[in-house]
């Protein structure tokens, strides 16, 4: 009988790419879904008749401790978090309830139902927030900056405190930026990837910027997912660093977005001052030597490579009338 992986939050970018490899290992693969948002279930796309979808409140702790209990699953996958961290201002206390809450119900759920269930609790390079030193590894102070990072912390401690005192297979992957062709367009990633498509097809003119000097650890969303996958095959439960350990500039990314269509970058991106952040002055880079000695881990993707990746994605999109060229025009960094 295959093992059944129960996954929150998986009609997002990683959602998608940890069902293609679960599935692709032979897993029943089951996705928990709000009722509200059952429409999103499109963004699955290819995937969306293979998964299951199950209708599922994340905030009733009812109705998730039942989903647990009925489904029984050998793997929990809690992937369910606002996608863009700035959001996470606009509603704290949403942001808490849904990150943390959630974790906590389905940590409860695998208790009450006395199941051997492994959980995996995504968090986040945001936990370390305002670093005192770089890069980041497992034992670097945790000193979050913003009501989404706060939420993280939290319920990866929650996970911990499951862990220690009820010894469930409970752990935490701290994963840094990860992007793909998935990413939504107000990602600086997807962002600069889509208007460098539009300007090679002649559907933009002008791309404009801010701080071209930040500096971001991103990694391929499809890599991370199997060091997800590969937390909870360990022998036992263990917290990891994911990511690079490589800093790439904006400036990489502008340069290497149009390099990919042959497209000198500086022609035309335009630099706004008034759009740099004020926050730039930290920089999160992963230390993931945990991760590639203890679950032989590492990233396949290069960074240019997953550019090119995007930004063909998007020529793609672009000729077929998929996506607006001026989805990505409002400026980034």
């Amino acid at each position: 009988m295959a093992a059944t992986a129960l996954i929150t939050g998986i009609t997002g970018q990683d959602g998608y790419y940890l069902s293609r490899l679960l599935l692709g290992r032979g897993y029943r693969v089951v996705g928990l879904v709000p009722p509200s948002r059952q429409a999103s279930v499109a963004k699955l796309e290819d995937l969306a008749e293979t998964v299951e979808i199950l209708p599922v409140d994340l905030t009733d702790e009812i109705a998730l401790r039942r989903a647990v209990a009925d489904l029984q699953p050998q793997e929990i996958y809690n992937l369910a978090a606002p996608s863009f961290v700035p959001a996470s201002w606009n509603d704290p206390l949403g942001t808490l309830d849904l990150i943390t809450g959630t974790a906590t119900r389905l940590l409860d759920g695998i208790r009450q139902a006395g199941l051997t269930t492994r959980f995996y609790q995504a968090s986040s390079s945001e936990i370390f927030g305002d670093v005192q030193e770089s890069p980041q590894a497992e034992t670097t102070p945790f000193r979050p900056k913003n009501p989404y990072g706060a939420a993280k912390l939290h319920a990866h401690w929650t996970m911990v405190h499951h862990r220690d005192r009820y010894g469930l297979f409970a752990c935490s992957g701290v994963l840094y930026n990860h992007e793909s062709p998935r990413r939504p367009p107000q990602f600086v990633t997807r962002k600069v990837a889509l208007a460098a498509a539009a300007i090679k097809l002649g559907l933009r003119d002008r791309l404009t910027m801010g701080n071209l000097d930040a500096k971001r650890d991103w990694g391929f969303a499809g890599d991370y997912v199997e060091a997800m996958w590969r937390m909870l095959q360990a022998d036992s439960p263990e917290d990891y660093v994911i990511g690079t350990g490589i800093l790439h500039s904006v400036r990489d990314l502008v340069a290497a977005a149009f390099a990919s269509v042959d497209l000198k970058w500086e022609t035309y991106v335009d630099i706004d001052p008034h759009l740099i952040r004020q926050d730039e002055h930290f920089q999160l880079v992963a230390n993931p030597h945990k991760a590639n000695t203890g679950l032989n881990w590492q990233p396949q993707v290069s960074f240019e490579q997953l550019i090119e990746k995007m930004v063909q994605t998007d020529l793609a999109r672009l000729q077929a009338g998929q996506v607006s060229p001026l989805a990505s025009a409002q400026p980034a960094f």
